[in-house]
């Protein structure tokens, strides 16, 4: 019996209807449940084939315990060592590298010095920072928010210079990134499942919570068909199982404003019942197909396009040298 297992924490619609839809296709072999732990011990296994992350963003413990089912062989949704390594800041990197359009950014050191440095430990860093460069770089207005995080947490709309220095002195040991702001005519919130599965939903982001599902954007077939395309591509290269990406259209062109979402909002209340049909079904079957697919003991996880062809790249074997010519 292959196992998937469901990890979460305050939310309820989506985990337990996700265990009830899985196992309403009774596909012979396969159970879900909520995942139940009692110990973790090094490098074994606690007996799931899949586990669906909704939590471990939150609890490191958790982190820690995913990480440790992935090296005893689990498929875990989404991949535990990449989540823990990437940031905005390097995804919007990886966004240039694979021509998807992204706001102008830039990333700044925390405004106050981490715990257990001092001025010393800044050697590197010019002092005072280009700081008119950037803002000629970046323009007005602007967003500045951490690299890593979410949820519009410490997020600000700047203006002009002064108001941007007066919001950097309350950001303390955050690192933080000012970003272009895009003044938008349509946005679109949009999950993908699978790095296949694709649900563009038209969203908001101005609106009340509860309302921001509630747009309906009059654009083309061919600007969602483009928007389609930049969601697999952004989650193929950077190796998402269930993700969603955020686009905000300036002049036909969509901008990937937020693609960092590995425990993205599910709920049946925030979403709707539309969406929130189509993301328990698809992720349900992406569920089984990989508790389906899953080997013993192997590496059954999700690596994105950069880290494969990188890890290729350093595999291969050297040119070999041209003999020397006898004289």
């Amino acid at each position: 019996m292959k196992k998937i297992g469901i990890l979460y924490g305050w939310e309820r619609s989506f985990p337990a209807a996700f265990v009830e839809r899985v196992n309403s296709k009774k596909v012979e072999g396969i159970i879900a449940e909520p995942v139940q732990i009692s110990q973790v011990r090094q490098a074994e296994s606690t007996g799931y084939s899949v586990i669906v992350d909704r939590i471990s963003q939150d609890v490191p413990f958790y982190r820690a315990f995913l990480k440790n089912e992935a090296s005893a062989g689990a498929a875990v949704i989404n991949n535990p060592f990449w989540w823990s390594a990437d940031d905005k800041f390097f995804n919007n990197a990886v966004a240039v590298k694979v021509g998807v359009p992204v706001p102008k950014t830039v990333i700044l050191p925390s405004r106050d010095h981490p715990t257990d440095t001092k001025a010393e430990s800044f050697s590197n860093l010019s002092f005072p920072l280009d700081w008119e460069g950037m803002f000629q770089y970046i323009g007005w207005p602007a967003f500045m928010k951490p690299f890593a995080g979410g949820g519009w947490k410490h997020v600000y709309k700047l203006d002009s210079a002064n108001d941007f220095f007066a919001k950097f002195g309350e950001t303390g040991q955050l690192v933080m990134l000012l970003q272009e702001a895009i003044e938008f005519d349509a946005y679109f919130r949009v999950y993908c499942i699978g790095a296949k599965h694709v649900r563009i939903m038209h969203y908001e982001p101005r609106n009340p919570h509860h309302l921001r599902y509630s747009a309906n954007h009059k654009v083309s077939d061919e600007l969602l068909k483009t928007i389609e395309d930049y969601t697999i591509r952004l989650n193929v290269a950077l190796g998402y199982d269930f993700n969603t990406v955020e686009f905000a259209i300036r002049d036909g062109i969509p901008y990937a404003i937020d693609f960092g979402n590995p425990a993205p909002d599910a709920d049946r209340h925030s979403v709707g019942d539309d969406n929130f049909e189509w993301v328990l079904e698809h992720s349900a079957q992406y569920a089984i197909e990989r508790a389906l697919a899953h080997q013993e003991g192997g590496d059954n996880l999700t690596w994105g396009t950069f880290v494969k062809n990188s890890a290729a790249a350093n595999a291969a074997p050297a040119p070999k040298k041209a003999a020397a010519k006898k004289k």
